[in-house]
């Protein structure tokens, strides 16, 4: 067996043994008093009285919806941020047929792709600015 793929086996061994260590621990350790409050679902703050079905204020949806558009654009953003600088010729690797690869975005293009990011950063600052508009943010 070849030793390339040692340390990934380390890892996962080190983090499969963490994690089953964690809840042996919790199990081991945790409290176990169970009451009655401790029994009950937990319903997004609220307590669970009457009806399922009743109406739910849409100014949670609002909230979820606005903070998975500002988190999402780090996705992009991380990336961009990693790769626009890291074509550099230290990082040149040559592949098994002789053609040199580099990483990130080749020095050339760099100038489009920072525009095209900033015009990125542009619509989601238009939405940021349109939902403090609407008043996505506050909470009465």
């Amino acid at each position: 067996m070849s030793t390339d793929f040692t340390p990934i086996f380390l890892f996962l061994a080190i983090a499969v043994g963490t994690g089953l260590s964690m809840l042996a621990l919790s199990a081991l350790l945790g409290p176990r008093k169970e009451t009655r409050v401790k029994q009950m679902p937990y319903e997004s703050g609220m307590d669970p009285i009457g009806d399922a079905r009743q109406r739910f204020d849409v100014r949670f949806y609002l909230v979820a919806i606005a903070f998975l558009l500002f988190d999402v654009e780090l996705l992009y953003l991380y990336p961009w941020a990693v790769a626009q600088w890291s074509a550099e010729p230290a990082l040149a690797v040559a592949n098994s047929a002789g053609v040199v690869l580099t990483a990130g975005v080749p020095p050339i293009f760099r100038a489009m792709v920072f525009w095209e990011i900033m015009v990125f950063v542009a619509i989601l600052t238009a939405a940021f600015a349109y939902a403090w508009k609407k008043g996505v943010f506050e909470w009465r």
